[in-house]
């Protein structure tokens, strides 16, 4: 596996991973929450392989980036662009997944002549669409929105989820029993060895990282204006996706401009990892076509 690098954005260290191929069409990944900069590896393999560069980035408080407290969605902005400014891609596809998707929403609309396309992987919609946020009633997502300041959402994450996230599957699966597409996906060796290999990434700061993700979408997606994607955007779902409804898609293929809603049958929160390979590459083909979408 490629090894982490790091940078300084505004005096923070931020950390990210190149899975190559270095002239490959790059896609920057924004991983869920909790996550790490180490969430593509499983498909960096095959996207590579097709000529895709994956680029995992890790938001402050997971992994190798520094936390930030305080910090909107479009804060994150500028460690994105850094990244792929200190790697020498000037154009890129931008990939979220759950909590991400608004990240790479936000890249897109920030920053329209460097972001070909958008992916937005069974990810959270605009929060201030009150019926999308009533439909988030876990503890570990509407119970941190409601908490009073972000000392008592830590304290509430890490009697949820553990301070080093062990008990993060078990609150899961009380939430929601797995649909089998996402069973199958957490009983495979592979898949298991690579996610407890990413947990202590995830974890690196405790719950920081998640809590201040939280703290950024509950209040929607004020910080950048969705309004502003002039990109392709395919809105992908899993059908039987019971962490995030299918709603949530629904709302935000509605409300970015010319956005596509692919919903694939079976597939689950997690297991839609699998559809994002076909994705990115059914956009390749697309910007070539349309000479790069300049």
């Amino acid at each position: 596996m490629p090894g982490t690098r790091t940078i300084s954005v505004g005096g923070r260290t931020v950390g990210f991973v190149d899975y190559g191929p270095p002239r490959g069409a790059a896609a920057i990944w924004c991983h869920g929450g909790p996550g790490s900069r180490l969430e593509p590896a499983a498909v960096a393999p095959a996207a590579a392989a097709a000529g895709i560069r994956i680029v995992g980035i890790d938001r402050p408080g997971y992994g190798a980036s520094t936390p930030n407290p305080g910090r909107s969605i479009a804060d994150w902005v500028p460690d994105g662009l850094a990244v792929a400014d200190a790697l020498g891609i000037e154009r890129f596809t931008a990939v979220g997944c759950s909590t991400g998707g608004a990240y790479a929403l936000a890249l897109a609309a920030r920053a329209p002549d460097r972001v070909r396309a958008v992916v937005a992987c069974c990810a959270l919609t605009d929060m201030r669409w009150r019926e999308g946020k009533a439909l988030m009633s876990a503890p570990a997502t509407a119970g941190l929105w409601a908490a009073r300041d972000r000392d008592s959402a830590i304290a509430l994450a890490t009697e949820l989820m553990g301070a080093d996230g062990a008990k993060m599957l078990s609150q899961a699966e009380a939430a929601a029993p797995l649909p089998p597409a996402d069973r199958a996906l957490m009983e495979d060796p592979a898949f298991l060895a690579g996610m407890t290999a990413g947990l202590a990434e995830m974890f690196a700061f405790s719950v920081q990282g998640y809590v201040d993700d939280r703290l950024a979408d509950g209040v929607g997606w004020g910080s950048f204006d969705v309004g502003a994607v002039r990109c392709p955007v395919v809105v992908l779902h899993g059908a039987a996706d019971n962490v995030v409804p299918q709603a949530h898609a629904r709302h935000t293929a509605s409300i970015v401009p010319g956005a596509s809603l692919d919903v694939v049958p079976e597939l689950g929160h997690f297991s839609i990892v699998g559809a994002v390979l076909p994705t990115l590459q059914s956009l390749a083909r697309h910007s070539a076509s349309v000479g790069d979408g300049r």
